[in-house]
């Protein structure tokens, strides 16, 4: 027969009488090939550290078989018959396992009870980091992986038909217990950090332990058998350890290994107890938000040190039990000899984590030691994530479809209905406003990490109202706009009900200097009065734009060039007020963001209580605005520089050119590092601004920000250069998003001041910095 992927011939230890068992099944099991008689092979499963687990295949059909070992056993252990119980009760209930066939509590038919399941076809595992596969598949794998441990802890045992098949509260005393007593009748030598972590969990066990919900014991990824091509979970093994208790147990097992010693990772190969890399994707807080949100229960989870503890308790006693087993000369795993070696580090790493009050992956280091990211900012970021995976990306298709077929239309930039639905559910989640400190709660930093993601699509910072122009208007009226002017134009704005522009640049002079503009604002009476031309006034396009924040020149001759501005409030649809034509970005006319139009002002009165802070204060506004507005395109530009680089490497790992991979191509290869290296550096340094202006406020961090307004384009032009350059013609293409994300981040090396400008104002800085120390005259 064709070797079953996983298994050898039977290890002398476990064989049996094959002849016996086929009769056997003839004879009981329905649909049991009969004929040809003796024509039934069997190989053993190399996994199975302590049932042993066949493969039985004839006349075309293949079975599962599951046995207690040979030999004397620990008390308590390998109870074949449960296993069989739970999962006929489950496969009935439609959750995913082998169908359960025959059970057998025989012993003579060979040597112990057994029970024989349906075999199923597909992928295990058996390295947990799963590195035979890219990030994206190992963070649906695991996503898969943790929904489906949250719908097994929905179960009503009583649905179930499982009434009894625990015993009863106080789970976590039985398993603190039932260890403890496993791994001293085990243990071969003594080692203390297992009983100083057998007396902490006995001294610190959880307070609520009543909790009678069906829980697998073992569950982990290698425990899993998923669809042969699909992330989908079609089968969940090895459900001996199976009972009714705390949930919370099979979470922190399940996620144990995004702490695991580094120092044992090479032992224990072929096991759960040793894998090759480290699990970066998903991370420990994803997948842990994930099961709750699956179970509608809050991410504060009480105690989890006291599971995770327990789980690493647990494996060390594992291991000690699959050393005794060797040394007696039934151990299941072929290099059960190593597993000695394991018990004291896995002990260590318990009583560690026990004394831990809050758990983060490593996943995220760089908002760990450099730039700590607040709890509740991870946690918005993980829902962020999430939000979008489940939300966002499916919807992306299908409104660039829209706007494509919209193109020509006279509504062509009216918003599709998907993306005002998304909008809704965003704000249902607390999505919404994630920018704004004083509302959303979060840091500069917190919200730098969010944005990034946000960036990875077209469409996500406007789902989350978080999108330009409206944060920088936003931003204006919160800092200086009156209460009147608030609760006209800023509540509706953070309700998503309105949209804005901004209109600064003019097209008849040199905008990099912001104090050539022409556009005047005379007061008249009771009223200003604006006459000009603007253009670039991104948004105004959208149907919904109903404000737009005006600067203009409100002349006073005894005031400095920076004091001769104003900001003021005007309604789209004041008398003279004239959208003239959209401007094209590199051919793009970017409907999707409302367009960027030039509109012209011509006697357009407002009341004179639309200025903002008052005449003169036009320059003073735009430097409190622009700071944080600045580096909130740098964070999203950051995302579209991850995104650009996936591309990059798909299409490099997917295309051959002169008899190799192009990423075998060393040009490519280091495109790729050269890249890698341009997104972290661009990263840290957008991380530090926003850290600064967190500490410091934003005037104090002016440098920082010119600094990111430079670098971050810069960097991310050049990403999306090499991520065009790999796909070649299909990169300038509209298969692909690379050529709009070009013109996108290309304008924002002009927008907010162009990069001269911000150059010159460094240099600046610098000097003075340098003139400190230096005795030549600067």
């Amino acid at each position: 027969m064709a070797a079953e992927p996983g298994t050898s011939e039977v290890r002398p230890q476990h064989r049996f009488d094959q002849g016996s068992l086929e009769r056997y099944l003839s004879s009981r099991l329905p649909g049991f090939p009969r004929q040809p008689a003796g024509a039934l092979a069997v190989r053993q499963y190399s996994s199975g550290q302590s049932n042993p687990t066949f493969y039985l295949q004839k006349g075309g059909q293949a079975f599962v078989l599951r046995k207690k070992p040979h030999g004397p056993l620990l008390p308590g252990a390998h109870k074949v018959d449960r296993e069989y119980r739970v999962q006929k009760a489950l496969f009935s209930a439609g959750f995913p396992v082998p169908e359960p066939l025959l059970y057998c509590s025989d012993v003579s038919v060979i040597g112990t009870e057994f029970y024989v399941m349906q075999h199923v076809q597909g992928r295990i595992f058996r390295d947990i980091s799963l590195p035979e596969v890219g990030p994206a598949e190992r963070s649906a794998l695991y996503l898969a992986m943790i929904e489906t441990l949250a719908l097994l802890h929905s179960f009503d045992l009583q649905s179930l038909g499982l009434q009894g098949y625990g015993r009863g509260p106080g789970y976590c005393k039985r398993q603190v217990s039932t260890w403890k007593k496993q791994y001293d009748a085990a243990a071969h030598t003594d080692i203390p950090a297992m009983n100083k972590l057998a007396e902490w969990l006995a001294n610190n066990l959880p307070p609520d332990d009543n909790e009678e919900t069906l829980i697998h014991g073992d569950f982990r990824i290698d425990n899993i058998i998923f669809h042969p091509t699909e992330a989908r979970v079609l089968a969940v093994l090895d459900w001996e350890l199976s009972t009714t208790g705390h949930p919370l147990a099979d979470l922190a097992y399940a996620t144990q290994f995004y702490f695991w010693p580094t120092s044992i990772k090479n032992l224990g190969q072929g096991s759960v107890l040793g894998f090759k890399d480290t699990i970066e994707t998903p991370s420990f807080e994803e997948l842990v938000s994930i099961y709750c949100r699956c179970r509608r229960i809050s991410t504060a989870l009480p105690n989890l040190n006291f599971f995770l503890a327990l789980s690493y308790f647990k494996m060390a006693g594992i291991a000690q039990g699959v050393y005794a087993r060797y040394l007696i000369g039934n151990a299941s795993a072929e290099n059960s000899h190593e597993f000695a070696k394991l018990v004291e580090p896995l002990a260590q790493r318990g009583l560690e984590l026990s004394k831990r009050s809050s758990f983060s992956s490593t996943q995220h280091s760089i908002s760990g030691e450099l730039f700590h990211q607040s709890r509740k900012g991870q946690e918005i970021l993980l829902k962020v994530k999430q939000f979008m995976k489940q939300h966002i990306y499916p919807a992306e298709k299908e409104i660039i479809k829209y706007y494509t077929e919209q193109r020509n239309a006279e509504d062509k930039w009216k918003k599709p209905p998907l993306l005002e639905k998304l909008k809704e559910l965003a704000k249902a989640e607390g999505l919404w406003n994630l920018f704004l400190p004083d509302i959303s709660g979060l840091s500069q930093l917190d919200y730098a990490l969010i944005a990034e993601e946000t960036g990875r699509s077209l469409i996500a910072p406007e789902v989350f109202n978080c999108h330009a122009p409206d944060t920088g208007n936003m931003e204006v009226l919160h800092m200086y706009g009156t209460e009147e002017q608030k609760k006209q134009w800023l509540e509706p704005l953070l309700e998503g009900k309105i949209s804005s522009c901004f209109c600064m640049t003019e097209p008849d002079v040199a905008s990099s200097d912001a104090t050539n503009m022409q556009c005047s604002i005379e007061r008249d009476g009771n009223s200003y009065v604006i006459n000009g031309k603007k253009w670039w006034s991104s948004g105004a396009g959208n149907p919904n734009c109903k404000v737009a924040i005006v600067m203009g020149k409100t002349e006073n001759s005894s005031a400095s060039r920076y004091k001769q501005h104003s900001m003021v409030i005007v309604p789209m649809d004041t008398p003279g007020l004239k959208l003239i034509r959209p401007l094209s970005v590199f051919g793009y006319m970017d409907e999707i963001h409302g367009g960027h139009f030039e509109i012209h002002f011509n006697d357009v009165r407002v009341p004179v209580s639309n200025i903002i802070l008052g005449e003169g204060r036009g320059f003073e506004i735009a430097q409190g605005r622009l700071g944080p507005g600045r580096i909130h395109h740098c964070m999203r530009s950051l995302g579209a520089a991850e995104a650009a680089l996936e591309i990059l490497c798909q299409r490099a790992a997917q295309r051959q050119t002169f008899g190799k991979k192009l990423y075998q191509h060393e040009v490519v290869a280091h495109w790729i590092a050269e890249c890698r290296l341009s997104i972290e550096q661009a990263r840290l340094l957008t991380l530090q601004t926003a850290r600064k202006i967190d500490m410091l406020g934003n005037r104090r961090a002016r440098r920082e920000v010119a600094m990111t307004k430079v670098v971050v384009p810069r960097a991310v032009l050049k990403v999306i250069d090499c991520a065009v350059q790999v796909c070649g013609g299909a990169g300038v293409s509209q298969d692909f998003p690379l050529a709009f994300m070009f013109a996108s981040i290309r304008t924002l090396r002009l927008a907010d001041g162009p990069d001269e400008v911000h150059l010159s104002t460094i240099a600046r800085w610098e000097l003075l910095d340098q003139s400190k120390k230096l005795t030549a005259k600067i």
